[in-house]
């Protein structure tokens, strides 16, 4: 697990423990939304992945692109999804693409 992401499951359990409510209707709708369905799991891991390019989320970048990774994303898919996201956000997207998802890829072995 890359620094960045033991360094977000930290400061999560911090925010549980400031924002039980929220937290627990968010963690509820975020199994909702991520059980497996008519798109697989890697499919919403790699669809979120691209969100997170678009709005610039770095540490939401390192989460799924882990969680894509685990459930079988290659490099080749999610930087296919990165490019998707280079398309609809344009310069902003591409340089998290260069800076953060190359980084993360590479921090995970990814191949």
């Amino acid at each position: 697990m890359s620094e960045e992401l033991k360094k977000l499951k930290t400061q999560t359990k911090k925010l549980w423990k400031e924002l039980p409510s929220v937290m627990g209707a968010f963690i509820k709708l975020d199994k909702e939304c991520s059980k497996e369905g008519i798109l697989s799991n890697k499919t919403k891991e790699l669809i979120a992945l691209g969100i997170s390019i678009s709005i610039r989320c770095e540490y939401c970048i390192y989460y799924h692109t882990s969680e894509a990774v685990k459930y079988g994303a290659s490099r080749a898919e999610i930087l296919e999804a990165a490019g998707v996201s280079i398309l609809i956000a344009g310069g902003s997207a591409e340089t998290y693409v260069a800076l953060v998802l190359l980084k993360v890829l590479d921090e995970l072995d990814v191949k």
